[in-house]
C-alpha cells in the first residue's frame, strides 16, 4: 500500500466517523460505504487507489483484523451473565451453527458440482459466522426484546471464532487435492495448529490478566495503561502463535475468553481495559471491507452466475433460518421471533478474511474463484439487504412484541449495554 492509498483510506475513515450516526439513520452502514469506495477507488481495472491485494502487509493487517475482533469478542463474554441465560446462545452455537455449516456445505456442492468436496465444505464453514456490525441498528434497538438482541450479539460473538477450525482444516485438504505445495499433512497439520493455538492463548490470557489485575491493584498502572496492556495481549497472543507456527485466529479467540474469564473474576471492567482492542480492530475492520470492495466484489461479478446468485440467496435465507428454526425448537419462541432472529444473520467481516485467506493459501484457480465469488456474492448481498432492511424491520417486529421488551423477557439485571459489550456498531464514535 502507497502512502497516498494510505492517506486516502484514514481520509474516509475519518469522514465516516464523523457522518457516522448521520448515515447510520439512512440505513447507510460503514461496510457499504467502504464496500463501494473500494470498488470504485481500488479496482484493478480503471481504480486510481493503487492496492496490491497480494502484497504481505494487507495480507497481515486483515488477519491482525480478525485476530483483534475475535479476541475483544471473546473477552466481553461476561460468563456470569451468560449462565443466567444460556439456553438460546447456547442453542444457536451448539445446533444451529454446526447444521448452517453442514446445509451450506450441501448446497455449495450440489449446486456447483465441480467443485471438491472440501472446498464445498470452506464456503458452508465461511459462510456461517454473523456479524453484528450489519444488524447493529437491530442489536441496539432497546424496543426489541433483551433476550433476543442479547442472544444474537453472543452468537455473532463467537460464531466466527468457532467455525475457525473448519475453515483452515478445509482449506488444508483443498490445498493438498489441488496439489498445492504447502499441502501436505492436510488433517495432521491444522489439528496442530489447532492445538499449539489453543495453548499459546490459554497461556496470554491467563497471564496478561493476571497481570493486569495485580498491577491494578498495586497501583503500579498510569492511566490508560490497562488498556494498552490488553491491546498488547492481543496482538501478543496471535503473533506468538503465528511464530510458533500455529493457528492465530484461535489463540487470539482463545486468549480472549480466558483474559475476559480472569479480569472478571478480579473486578477488571472488561468494558474499559477491552475498548482500545476493539476501537482499533473497528478501525481496521471499514479498511479490510475497502479491499473487499477492491479485490472480492470483482471476483464476484468474474464469476457470477444464475447458480452462484442462487446459492447466495439461498444462505441468507433457508441455510440460514431453517437451522435456527431447528435450534429454538422447544424455546416457546414465538414464529415471528425465530423468523426475525433467522433473517438477521448478516455475513460479514469473518466471512471476507476466510475469503481474503482462501486466495493467499490456494492461489487463482478457476476452481478457487467460483469459491470465493460465492462468498463474496453472499457478503455484498448481506451488506445491502440486512444494512437496509435492519431499521425498519426492527420497527416492525418491535410493535409486536412491546410487552416482552418492557419485561426484558428474563434479560436479568439492566445495564446500560447488553453483558456481551459494544455490540461493535458500523459507527466508530
Amino acid at each position: 500500500m502507497t502512502e497516498s492509498s494510505f492517506a486516502v483510506l484514514m481520509a474516509m475513515v475519518f469522514g465516516w466517523a464523523v457522518l457516522s450516526d448521520r448515515l447510520a439513520r439512512w440505513n447507510i452502514s460503514g461496510p457499504l460505504v467502504f464496500s463501494v469506495a473500494g470498488f470504485v477507488l481500488a479496482n484493478q481495472t480503471w481504480g486510481p487507489v493503487p492496492i496490491d491485494i497480494e502484497a504481505p502487509s494487507i495480507q497481515l493487517l486483515t488477519e491482525i483484523t480478525l485476530a483483534l475482533l475475535l479476541f475483544s469478542d471473546a473477552a466481553r463474554v461476561n460468563v456470569a451473565s451468560l449462565r443466567r441465560d444460556i439456553r438460546i446462545p447456547a442453542r444457536l452455537l451448539g445446533i444451529g451453527l454446526p447444521l448452517t455449516v453442514i446445509l451450506g456445505a450441501l448446497g455449495a456442492a450440489l449446486v456447483f458440482g465441480d467443485i471438491s468436496w472440501a472446498l464445498a465444505g470452506f464456503v458452508g464453514a465461511a459462510l456461517a459466522p454473523t456479524d453484528a456490525a450489519l444488524s447493529a441498528q437491530v442489536i441496539d434497538d432497546k424496543r426489541i426484546p433483551m433476550r433476543v438482541r442479547r442472544a444474537l450479539n453472543v452468537e455473532s460473538g463467537l460464531n466466527d471464532g468457532i467455525v475457525t477450525p473448519i475453515v483452515i482444516f478445509t482449506l488444508a485438504v483443498a490445498a493438498d487435492q489441488l496439489a498445492i505445495a504447502g499441502g501436505e499433512h492436510a488433517a495432521l497439520g491444522p489439528l496442530l495448529e489447532l492445538a499449539v493455538g489453543i495453548l499459546v492463548g490459554l497461556a496470554v490470557g491467563l497471564v496478561s490478566a493476571k497481570l493486569i489485575a495485580i498491577g491494578s491493584r498495586r497501583l503500579w498502572v498510569v492511566h490508560g495503561g490497562r488498556r494498552l496492556a490488553t491491546l498488547a495481549a492481543a496482538l501478543a497472543s496471535y503473533a506468538l502463535a503465528v511464530t510458533f507456527s500455529a493457528n492465530g485466529f484461535i489463540a487470539a479467540f482463545v486468549a480472549g475468553i480466558a483474559f475476559g474469564a480472569v479480569s472478571s473474576r478480579n473486578g477488571v471492567d472488561l468494558d474499559e481495559v477491552a475498548e482500545l482492542p476493539e476501537l482499533l480492530g473497528e478501525a481496521l475492520a471499514l479498511v479490510v471491507w475497502f479491499l473487499f470492495g477492491a479485490a472480492l466484489v470483482p471476483v464476484a461479478f468474474e464469476y457470477f452466475s444464475v447458480w452462484t446468485l442462487v446459492f447466495a440467496v439461498l444462505s441468507l435465507t433457508v441455510i440460514r433460518i431453517v437451522p435456527v428454526a431447528l435450534a429454538l425448537l422447544g424455546t416457546r419462541l414465538d414464529t415471528g421471533t425465530v423468523l426475525f432472529m433467522g433473517w438477521f444473520g448478516p455475513r460479514g467481516l469473518a466471512s471476507v478474511v476466510f475469503a481474503l485467506l482462501a486466495i493467499e493459501q490456494l492461489g487463482e484457480l478457476e476452481v478457487v474463484g467460483q469459491a470465493v465469488s460465492v462468498v463474496a456474492l453472499t457478503v455484498l448481498l448481506s451488506v445491502v439487504l440486512h444494512g437496509v432492511s435492519a431499521g425498519p424491520l426492527g420497527r416492525v417486529y418491535s410493535r409486536g412484541h412491546r410487552d416482552s421488551a418492557a419485561e426484558g423477557l428474563g434479560a436479568g439485571p439492566r445495564s446500560r449495554r447488553p453483558f456481551h459489550g459494544p455490540l461493535r456498531p458500523p459507527t466508530v464514535r
